[in-house]
């Protein structure tokens, strides 16, 4: 017997009877389509835009499964609108299209922005990624919300806000090392710069070790190089840039770190081994070493995970009309974020869960008031 899927379209008006099909349907549905053609306003007041999001991924970079394609993408955009709809009741549809190519890409998602509300990028390999939504950002008039970027860097800078108060730091002298040059790593580097923490003391690692501006690096790498590490303070490997670090976020692959290599960072360390399912560093082995630990599973303490940011951040996005996704709605997302907690939190509770009561409309609430002041 098959599922049929997690999702699926019902009315939100009665069609019982010739009246109602007269009424939302011909002859009555015409004089809508003339007040939408005179004024397209209208669109987002009266239709099913104003709730909508395309989520659109080509599969290229699913989950930690890698390039997958298109159709093993469904069943994950698929759940992705079931999650919107459940925490945000936010209408969602998976749209995954069979071309690889950048300009394609955009040109679907420009033709589908008609119909909603907003855009979710999502599991789109890099660097395509980072072309494709800047694109987008650039030429529609819906915002463009590329979770594995934004959604990520939100989640991850709520959780290290309330990480530092336990560790009594502040943003601007602490050293923060990123184990992950791709989508997640470049949007956390730049939201912790919107953040204010220091350029000279975030230090960006890919596989081949720290970006520093004597590499022979291109595109966003190139951007990261001369935007962190000022100073080219730190070469070398991964296990070279933690040295007295006292931050370590690892968006990249499991089982990257043995539990000694977090020996060298500084006293009362916090680690967030994010990868999927298994964390650059197993966890058991990262308190030894750390006072702060997370990771992106749901079986263990302090899970940071999507989850808790892309409800509410689409809801706030389509709630206030905005136009565009920008830094201060993504700052105070965050912050959003990192308040729902509470008062109670500790070591092991940095971050709400999302079934916390109150976290969606928090967000949603602090996203519309930024909207409002960009």
């Amino acid at each position: 017997m098959s599922s049929r899927g997690k999702i699926q379209v019902t009315t939100r008006v009665r069609l019982d009877d010739p009246d109602d099909l007269a009424e939302h349907y011909t002859p009555g549905v015409a004089e809508l389509a003339k007040r939408v053609a005179q004024d397209p306003s209208v669109l987002a007041r009266e239709t099913v835009r104003s709730n909508s999001v395309a989520i659109v991924s080509d599969g290229s970079a699913l989950l930690g499964l890698g390039d997958q394609g298109p159709a093993a993408a469904l069943p994950v955009m698929e759940g992705k609108a079931a999650l919107l709809k459940r925490f945000a009741d936010v209408d969602a549809w998976p749209i995954c299209p069979v071309s690889r190519e950048p300009e394609d890409l955009v040109r679907t998602a420009k033709d589908l922005a008609t119909s909603f509300g907003a855009i979710n990028l999502e599991d789109i390999a890099a660097p395509r990624c980072f072309t494709i939504e800047r694109q987008l950002h650039d030429e529609l008039d819906v915002p463009v919300f590329h979770d594995d970027q934004h959604g990520t860097a939100v989640a991850v800078l709520a959780a290290l806000h309330n990480a530092l108060k336990l560790t009594d730091r502040t943003p601007g002298d602490t050293s923060v090392v990123i184990s992950g040059a791709g989508a997640a790593g470049s949007a956390i580097a730049r939201l912790l710069l919107k953040a204010d923490f220091s350029a000279e003391r975030i230090v960006v690692c890919d596989s081949k070790g720290a970006l520093h501006s004597e590499r022979d690096l291109t595109g966003e790498k190139q951007w990261l190089a001369e935007n962190t590490n000022r100073g080219d303070a730190v070469r070398g490997s991964l296990q070279d840039a933690l040295r007295d670090a006292d931050v370590f976020i690892g968006v990249s692959v499991g089982g990257l770190l043995k539990g000694d290599d977090l020996a060298r960072m500084a006293d009362r360390a916090i680690v967030f081994a994010l990868a999927n399912p298994d964390p650059e560093v197993d966890p058991d082995a990262a308190h030894e070493h750390a006072e702060i630990v997370a990771t992106g599973r749901s079986d263990l303490p302090n899970q940071i995970n999507n989850v808790l940011v892309f409800p509410g951040m689409f809801r706030g996005l389509l709630d206030s009309g905005a136009a565009k996704v920008t830094a201060r709605m993504l700052l105070a997302a965050s912050h959003a974020l990192a308040a729902a907690v509470g008062d109670d939190f500790d070591r092991e509770h940095i971050v709400p869960s999302v079934f916390a009561e109150g976290l969606v409309p928090a967000i949603a609430e602090g996203v519309a008031g930024a909207a409002e002041n960009d």
